[in-house]
Order: C-alpha cells, then sequence, then structure tokens
C-alpha cells in the first residue's frame, strides 16, 4: 500500500472510525458465528454457507486493514480556508461553457462522492482545479474527452 496522506474531514474521519469499530466489534462476532454454525452443518467441502462465511470474513478482514491503513495516514482537511486559491477543503462553483454552474467540494478519495457534490483530489475535475483562481480556466482530460471548466467562485 502507498504511504501518502488520505485527506478527510472532521466528519468523514468519524465515519471512518465508526465503521472500523463496528466491523472490529459487530461484523467480526456476526462472521464467527456463521461459520462455527456452517462447521457444525457437517461437511465442508460441499458446503455453500462455510464458503459464502469464509469469504465474507475474508472482505471484512481486508476491510479492517484498508480502514486502519486510513486512519494512520489521515490528514485533518481544516474548514474555512483560501478563497482565493482552491485547496483541499475547498467549495468551488464552475462552469464549463452554456452549462448551468455546478458546486463542489474537494475532498480527499476517501470521502469522494460526486452524487452530493464531494469530489476527490485525485479526480480529474479534482486534480485541475487545485492551485487556480477565479475566473481561470481549467482543462479537464476525463473519460467523455476534453472539457473546459471556469472557476466563478471559492467558498
Amino acid at each position: 500500500m502507498s504511504m501518502h496522506a488520505v485527506y478527510v474531514t472532521a466528519e468523514g474521519l468519524k465515519k471512518l472510525e465508526d465503521e472500523l469499530e463496528h466491523l472490529r466489534t459487530v461484523k467480526r462476532q456476526e462472521v464467527a458465528t456463521r461459520l462455527h454454525e456452517a462447521m457444525e452443518d457437517g461437511e465442508l467441502i460441499e458446503n455453500a454457507e462455510y464458503e459464502a462465511a469464509k469469504n465474507e470474513q475474508a472482505f471484512v478482514e481486508g476491510r479492517i486493514l484498508e480502514l486502519e491503513h486510513m486512519l494512520a495516514q489521515a490528514k485533518i482537511i481544516e474548514p474555512g480556508g483560501s478563497t482565493d486559491v482552491v485547496k483541499i477543503g475547498s467549495t468551488v462553483i464552475v462552469q464549463e461553457a452554456s452549462s448551468k454552474p455546478e458546486t463542489y467540494t474537494i475532498v480527499g478519495a476517501a470521502e469522494a462522492n460526486p452524487k452530493q457534490g464531494l469530489i476527490s483530489n485525485e479526480s480529474p475535475l479534482g486534480q485541475a482545479l487545485l492551485d487556480h483562481r477565479i475566473g481561470d480556466e481549467v482543462e479537464v482530460h476525463a473519460p467523455a474527452g476534453k472539457l473546459r471548466f471556469k472557476v466563478v467562485k471559492i467558498k
């Protein structure tokens, strides 16, 4: 795993910590119970429930490791930063040609949720916007091709 910072808001950090705690306490126990019950059902070679429980156990343990790594690398995004240059944590209003303005908040990949207007600093648009000012035009190399956005406002 890479050792680069994982940028999160205070709220995002709490969600990650809560998920980790839930996996460690509740989910691990649920999976252990399923495994135990499946093993009591006898023939393990043909036991689909046992296989499903083993797969879920592997997923849960993998997610726990992933969360532990993310939390170890977490850097809190401080709210209310600069409003003249786009940084991680900035809320940016951008406009593409004749389209209506769109609002995005730049967050770390762990919190990205484009449907909620949260875009990753590692996404094509997020990367393109970083370090730009109001009035700047940025070019984004997206799967749909080259897109041009103008920075309208930074909050």
